[in-house]
Formats: C-alpha cells, structure tokens, sequence
C-alpha cells in the first residue's frame, strides 16, 4: 500500500470515528431522560467527544486528524446549510412585526454588547464573537454556524459552546418557574415573544414554552407556538449576520495585509443557508423529502459537534480560564432583565 493509501485510509477512519460517535449521540438522545433535559444529539455529541478527548483521545493515531478536521469543517458547513430547510420565510408573516423588531434588537444589540465586553474582559476576538453570536441567535448552532467565518480554534468553538448551553438550559427551567410565580406582568403573546426572543436553543424554546402552556388556565392562548415562531426568526437572522461578519473580518484582514488589501473572502454558505430557506418556503420538495434533508442537517451538525468535542480537553479550558463564562452569564443577564423590557416597550408601542 503507497504513502498516499494510507493517508486515505487514515482520514476515512477518522471520518468514521465521528460518524461511530454521533450514531451513539442520536442513539442517546433519545432516550426519554435525555429528552426531558431537552438535550438534542448535538449537545450529547459535543459531550461524548470531549469525554472521549480527556481519556482515550491520545489512543487516536495522529494520521485520523485531518478526517477529525472535515467533519468539524465540510461537514459542518453543509449541514448548516441543510439546516435551513427547518424553517419558512411564512414564520415571519406569521407574528408580525412586533416580533420582527424584538428579534432585530436582540440579536444585533447582543452582539454589540458581546464584542464590548470582550474587550473590558481582554478576551480574545474569536470566542467573543463566537460566545456573543451563540447568546444572540440560536445556541450552538450559531456558534457552528460563525465558526467558519471566525475561523477560530477547535477548543475556543466548544468553549463558546459550553457556555451557551448552561445558561440556555438555566433558562429553560427558570422561565416557567417565574412565569407560574407571576413574576412576569405579560399576556400568553408577550410571553411568546420574550421566550422565543431571548432563549439560547430552539429546544429550550420549545420546552419552556411547553412547561409554561401546561402551567397556564384552560382556555389561555398558546405560549409555546408564537415562542418558537419568533425563535425561527431569529435562526434566519443567523444568515445575514455571517455575511455581515464575513465582511468586517475579512476587510480587517486586508487592511492588516497589504497583499490582500481590497479583497474580501466571502463564504458561500450563508447564501446557500438563505436558499435553502426560500426553497422550503415554496414547498416544492415532498414532505418525506424535507424530513430526511431535516434529519441530514441534524446527523451533519452533530457531526461537526462530536468532532469539536474530540478536539478539545480540559487542558484548553483552563487555558481559556473564567473570562468566556462571565461573557456568557452578562449576555444571559441582559437578555433576561433587558429583553423583559425590550418586549414591554415593543409591544405597548406598536399596539
């Protein structure tokens, strides 16, 4: 066997390490404890690959980490892309423009305020964009979703991760614990907005907003549906906020390179994110068809998320320190107290 068959062999194995692990993900996610946690199988990948990374990972021979590579790069970008076909431009008609505003405000005021705190903390650009853009958009989807345009490292991705999901899953239970102590002085549409507005994943979306309607008087309007309608709006918002980065990193980039001065490196799969949407939205495709692009996405990202697991031990975490969880715990703070806010000024404005 030549030098180039064995490369070949090496990297297929590394690609089917990761495909071994995420059948194992998808396999656990659906157990019903893990489902009452509202763990989806990215979350379980991202988990079983850095458990796998901080025990046996140096058992993995070196000649696997390029295929380990594709799936945390190729793999990724085209289950992104795939992941489009979960939502319909007829969501956004569907709660109109109070929800459009809210979401508009949120995501592009959280990423502001994210990238400014980055610096009062001296953090590094790359998980300040990537924490800020998780806590603004939808989790660790945006984070997979940013991190080829951030270009940042494998730890730094799972990181950004991390701390997205705790203060996703805190939100999850502390909303519906809040909303039955009557806390929040909003109507079941309020409600809706402020879940769906500032909640981390669409699984804690859907699971407050599913706790939240158990806990509501007979005969109340749905929370949980007018939630996740505007949580998908904001999922679409993850388009043009890449290619809005794309831009401003890769023109910084050529100033800081006069060799690539006037040159921006654009990413196609934003463009690709937005067809797919508009593609979805003409239903042309049948709905088995749809489904099983839907469960690729899903298969793809947690992929990519058990790969970024792989890549990362304990050792890199601490070499992060507490700097991305303080970044992490101030966005949850705003988009709790300043989100509450936001949604009553909205709402009274434009009834």
């Amino acid at each position: 066997m030549g030098m180039s068959e064995i490369k070949r062999a090496a990297f297929w194995s590394g690609v089917l390490l990761i495909v071994l692990f995420a059948c194992t993900a998808t396999l656990f996610a659906g157990f019903e404890w893990v489902k009452a946690l509202r763990l989806s199988p990215l979350i379980v990948g991202i988990l079983l690959g850095m458990l796998y990374a901080n025990t046996l990972r140096s058992q993995v021979p070196s000649g696997w980490a390029p295929g380990i590579n594709f799936c945390t790069k190729q793999v990724l970008r085209t289950g992104i892309v795939l992941y489009g076909f979960q939502i319909t431009l007829s969501d956004v008609m569907a709660v109109g423009l109070p929800a459009l505003v809210v979401d508009v405000v949120v995501v592009s005021f959280t990423i502001i305020f994210g990238v400014l705190l980055g610096k009062l903390l001296k953090m590094d650009s790359q998980t300040t964009l990537l924490t800020s853009v998780g806590s603004s958009i939808c989790g660790a989807a945006a984070v997979l979703g940013a991190e080829p345009v951030v270009k940042g490292e494998p730890y730094k991705t799972a990181v950004a991760v991390s701390t997205v999901v705790i203060f996703g899953t805190l939100s999850m239970f502390l909303y519906p614990s809040l909303y039955r102590a009557g806390v929040f002085d909003m109507n079941a549409e309020q409600m809706g907005l402020y879940t769906g507005g500032t909640l981390h994943e669409v699984a804690h979306v859907y699971g407050a907003g599913e706790a939240m309607d158990a806990a509501a008087a007979a005969g109340e309007m749905s929370i949980k549906r007018p939630a996740v309608i505007v949580k998908m709006i904001r999922v679409i918002l993850l388009a043009p906020v890449l290619i809005v980065l794309a831009c401003l990193l890769s023109r910084r980039a050529s100033s800081e390179t006069e060799t690539k001065r006037g040159r921006i490196s654009m990413p196609i799969f934003p463009f690709l994110f937005l067809a797919a949407i508009g593609l979805n939205s003409l239903n042309l495709l049948p709905q088995w068809g749809v489904e099983g692009i839907r469960a690729t996405s899903t298969f793809m990202l947690t992929m990519a998320m058990t790969a970024l697991g792989v890549e990362t031990s304990f050792d890199k975490f601490r070499k992060a320190g507490a700097k991305p969880f303080v970044l992490a715990l101030l966005l949850f703070l705003w988009l709790l107290f300043g989100g509450y806010w936001l949604v009553k000024g909205v709402t009274y404005i434009l009834s």
